[in-house]
C-alpha cells in the first residue's frame, strides 16, 4: 500500500455555523423525491438473498465501494446478513483479489443508498448495524448540504436505528455527524479518535493509515422509531 493519500484541506475550520438551522429544517420536513425503479429492483434482490440465508438480522454497508468492507463485515458478523450498497457499477464490478475464503452471508448491490434507506423504512425492516465508512467528505464550506448528516434522508437513517458508525479521516465531518445525531435524537453522540484494527475495513482506511492520517469515528446505538 503506497503512503500517498493527501490530507484533507478545507476553508472550514470547525462545525459549520449553519448546521443547526439546516438540521432543524431537515427534521421538520419529509423527503419526497421519487424512488428510482433500479433502486427498488436492487432492494428486492437484496431481500431475497437475505431471506435465503435465514439470518435474523441485516447490516447495512452504505457506500460500500468495491465491496471489501461488506465482505469483512460479513466475516466479523457471521450470524448477520450484510448488504453493501453503492451507486457506482464501476466500483462494484472491479475485480479485486482478496485473500482468504469468501463468506456467504453478504451481497453487494448497485442502488442509490438514499433510496435504499427509505425502502427499508417503508418496509419496516430495521438493520442491527449501519456503517458509513469514509464517505466523501465534501470539505468545502458550501458543500455542507451534500454531507450525509445534512442530507434530507438523515432523519430516515436515524429512524432505522441500530448500531450506527460513521468513520472519516476528516475530524470535522465526524464532529458534525455527532452534532447532527444529538440535535435529532435524545442521544448524546461524540466524535472520537480511534486506532484501526490490524485488518482495516476498507481500502481507504488502509491507505489513510499507511499515509499517517488520524482516523475519527462516531458510534452509537439508536432505537428504531418507525417514524421520521
Amino acid at each position: 500500500m503506497h503512503s500517498n493519500s493527501r490530507f484533507i484541506t478545507s476553508n472550514q475550520t470547525g462545525i459549520h455555523d449553519q448546521l443547526h438551522d439546516l438540521i432543524q429544517r431537515r427534521a421538520a420536513s419529509d423527503y419526497l423525491k421519487p424512488i428510482a425503479p433500479s433502486s427498488r429492483l436492487a432492494f428486492n434482490t437484496a431481500l431475497v438473498a437475505w431471506r435465503e440465508t435465514h439470518k435474523s438480522h441485516i447490516i447495512i454497508d452504505a457506500g460500500c465501494g468495491v465491496g471489501l468492507s461488506t465482505r469483512r463485515l460479513a466475516t466479523l458478523h457471521p450470524d448477520h446478513f450484510v448488504i453493501g450498497i453503492d451507486q457506482s457499477s464501476h466500483r462494484l464490478s472491479r475485480h479485486v483479489e482478496w485473500s482468504g475464503d469468501s463468506p456467504d452471508n453478504f451481497i453487494t448491490v448497485r442502488a442509490d443508498v438514499v433510496d435504499f434507506w427509505r425502502l427499508l423504512h417503508e418496509a419496516a425492516i430495521y438493520p442491527s448495524h449501519q456503517y458509513l465508512l469514509y464517505p466523501n467528505p465534501w470539505p468545502k464550506k458550501h458543500h455542507l448540504a451534500r454531507r450525509w448528516h445534512a442530507h434530507p434522508v438523515f432523519p430516515t437513517l436515524l429512524a432505522l436505528g441500530g448500531y450506527i458508525e460513521c468513520r472519516s479521516n476528516w475530524k470535522i465531518y465526524v464532529e458534525e455527524f455527532a452534532a447532527a445525531v444529538t440535535l435529532m435524537s435524545s442521544i448524546t453522540a461524540r466524535c472520537e479518535k480511534f486506532l484501526s484494527s490490524s485488518t482495516p475495513l476498507t481500502p481507504f482506511e488502509e491507505k489513510y493509515l499507511a499515509s499517517g492520517h488520524e482516523l475519527w469515528r462516531c458510534s452509537l446505538h439508536l432505537p428504531a422509531t418507525g417514524s421520521h
